[in-house]
């Protein structure tokens, strides 16, 4: 590889050199250009010579693996968005559910589990609270946040 590099560099270096001595001993007018303009051109065959080279058939793109790749990482990123999303609901829920909770006067500590909902979006689906009862927390669990009163867990007591 190295030794490839080495010998694409000593040409460009060497056809720019034979340029150089051919432009400054070409006199001026139509004769310089054209000796210009045909230098250029060796001086970027030179150049290219490598890309000019290579063997485009041992070249594969494999799209497909690449598809399915391309898949694995959406799915990964939008498992990955569920997760945040569902733990962003959980947490903002029970915030809410506490902030209610001391309205009423109550010492609550909650936590709300969320269920994909119809469209698959995270929903509150139950509720865990830590403290006395309240018929009236509850009631408004069920009616603000959809939460059941069967699927809210009171611990009374443990707090």
């Amino acid at each position: 590889m190295i030794g490839a590099v080495r010998t694409w560099l000593t040409s460009v270096a060497a056809v720019t050199l034979l340029l150089s001595v051919v432009q400054t001993l070409t006199p001026e007018g139509a004769m310089r250009k054209i000796a210009g303009f045909t230098g250029g051109l060796v001086l970027l065959a030179a150049l290219l010579q490598p890309l000019l080279g290579t063997d485009l058939s041992r070249l594969r793109l494999d799209f497909p693996d690449y598809q399915r790749e391309i898949e694995a990482r959406a799915a990964e990123l939008d498992a990955a968005g569920k997760a945040s999303l569902e733990g962003l609901i959980e947490e903002r829920t029970a915030a809410y559910i506490s902030d209610k909770a001391d309205a009423l006067g109550l010492d609550i500590k909650a936590r709300v589990d969320t269920e994909p909902g119809a469209d698959g979006t995270p929903v509150p689906h139950s509720a865990e609270l830590e403290g006395p009862y309240s018929g009236e927390l509850a009631a408004w669990i069920a009616q603000e946040l959809g939460i059941p009163t069967e699927r809210q867990v009171w611990h009374e007591g443990k707090n």
